[in-house]
C-alpha cells in the first residue's frame, strides 16, 4: 500500500516562505515521479509541480513558476517543495502524488499522478 505523508505546511504572511516535504516509504518512491498538487475550499485539485525520479527533469503551474522549487532526496526518499513569495491564492491543502509509471526521464502529464497522500495546511494571510 502507497504511503505518503506530508509535512510542513501553515499560517504565513504575504510574501513568506514554507517548504513541505513528502515522505515515501522506499519501495513507494524509489523510480516515480512525484507531484504536488492543492486544493483550495470550493475549487478542484490542481498541479503545482513534478519531478522525474532522477531529478532530472522537473515541471511547474504557471501560477508557480519562479517562486516554488520542487526537488527531492532519493537517499532520505523525501520530496520538498519550497514556495517563497507566498501570496493569499496560494492558500491551500497541499498533497503529493506518485506517478503511475516508472522509470520515465520525463515528467508526465497531471493526470499520470496518483495515489494520493495526505496533505498538508497551507494558509498565506494578507
Amino acid at each position: 500500500q502507497v504511503q505518503l505523508v506530508a509535512s510542513g505546511g501553515g499560517l504565513v504572511q504575504t510574501g513568506g516562505s514554507l517548504r513541505l516535504s513528502c515522505a515515501a516509504s522506499e519501495r513507494t518512491f524509489v523510480g516515480y515521479a512525484m507531484g504536488w498538487f492543492r486544493q483550495a475550499p470550493g475549487k478542484d485539485r490542481e498541479f503545482v509541480a513534478a519531478i522525474s525520479w532522477n531529478g532530472g527533469s522537473t515541471a511547474y503551474a504557471d501560477s508557480v513558476k519562479n517562486r516554488f522549487t520542487i526537488s527531492r532526496d532519493n537517499a532520505k526518499n523525501t520530496v520538498y517543495l519550497q514556495m517563497n513569495s507566498l501570496k493569499p491564492e496560494d492558500t491551500a491543502v497541499y498533497h503529493c502524488a506518485l506517478d503511475k509509471l516508472r522509470w520515465r526521464a520525463v515528467v508526465g502529464p497531471p493526470a499520470d499522478f496518483g495515489s494520493w497522500g495526505q496533505g498538508t495546511q497551507v494558509t498565506v494571510s494578507s
